[in-house]
């Protein structure tokens, strides 16, 4: 092997090296601020991650918000109409978080089976709601209704 094949060669491995080593801190990194989402089913169901951060979403149960009186402590619950999640809050609501409405919390599950949030987002507008509690919300009433509904069979035509 010449010297100037045996540079380009060594160029070439220390090149893919350094990717690999960029490639491997990007995912590091990202693999800390990724905050994945979960119903308060799945989080009853134990596949939310414990002591780490995570998104719960679905309705907020009506009658469930209570506030402290300090004026930012605010409990409620979130549901997906199959299992409730009781939701402790320090902050300023959204302007847009109501009884009966959608809303996505970000925090973490604690010891005493609480989600202690850290923010709180409200949906945008009546007719919005995140693809995934959409279909979320759909399994857990299709769960509570029991079994797949009934088919009705397709009318038959008469021939002439």
């Amino acid at each position: 092997m010449t010297p100037r094949r045996k540079k380009t060669t060594y160029m070439i491995i220390g090149g893919l090296a350094g990717l690999g080593l960029a490639v491997g801190l990007v995912l590091y990194a990202l693999k800390n601020n990724v905050s994945l989402y979960f119903t308060p089913t799945q989080v009853f169901n134990k596949e939310a991650p414990q002591g780490r951060s995570f998104r719960i979403g679905g309705l907020v149960e009506t009658g469930s918000v209570k506030r402290e009186g300090d004026g930012l402590t605010v409990h409620f619950n979130v549901s997906d109409t199959v299992k409730i999640m009781p939701v402790i809050y320090k902050g300023i609501l959204p302007d847009l978080f109501k009884e009966g409405k959608g809303v996505v919390a970000q925090g973490k599950l604690e010891a005493d089976n609480v989600f202690h949030a850290e923010e709180v987002l409200a949906k945008h507008d009546e007719n919005y709601m995140p693809p995934e509690a959409k279909d979320a919300l759909d399994k857990a009433a299709k769960a509570k209704a029991g079994a797949v509904s009934p088919v009705v069979p397709a009318p038959t035509s008469t021939g002439y």
